[in-house]
């Protein structure tokens, strides 16, 4: 009964109206929230693709607004930008799933290109006992032991001669 004091003369079974208030917040947040999970059953939603779309677009066009209002820059910032967030929310209220999650994966498999490529250029910059030889034919890399003069290098992929310094 302690704790109860403090609310004054109320008591324990009395509430005050600013706290009813907030209780009808509540549930009217809960009921949009609701709303919002029927309207968005059987659509995309958000996924890499929208996110980076939509942040890319943000970054567009906090460049366009750097860069000022009479900037032909800034203009086709803007213009692309607003192409972009338009694009997002198409993926996102899209009903078709099965384009969507397709154009997804054609993105994930692209992104994850570039990341294995960048980390793997990472790799053999840090790797200095040994050099790394493209082939001309077929663009296999091969890993040769540094330090060792002029090199003859037979791929392992196509058998074509790699003459090289190690």
């Amino acid at each position: 009964m302690i704790f109860f004091a403090s609310f004054g003369a109320r008591g324990a079974g009395g509430a005050s109206p600013a706290f009813c208030r907030q209780k009808g917040s509540i549930a009217m947040l809960y009921q949009m929230k609701n709303a919002l999970i029927r309207f968005m059953y059987g659509r995309n939603g958000s996924d890499q693709l929208a996110r980076t779309t939509l942040f890319t677009g943000l970054g567009l066009n906090i460049l366009a607004m750097l860069l000022g209002r009479d900037s032909h820059l800034a203009r086709i910032f803007t213009a692309a930008a607003t192409v972009l967030v338009i694009y997002t929310f198409f993926r996102l209220f899209s009903r078709n799933l099965s384009k969507r999650r397709e154009e997804n994966q054609k993105f994930l498999q692209f992104f994850r290109g570039i990341q294995s490529g960048v980390a793997g250029a990472r790799a053999r910059h840090a790797d200095k006992e040994h050099k790394y030889i493209t082939c001309k034919n077929c663009k296999t890399i091969c890993r040769v032991p540094a330090g060792k003069g002029k090199i003859v290098v037979t791929c392992p992929k196509c058998g074509a001669q790699i003459h090289s310094k190690s």
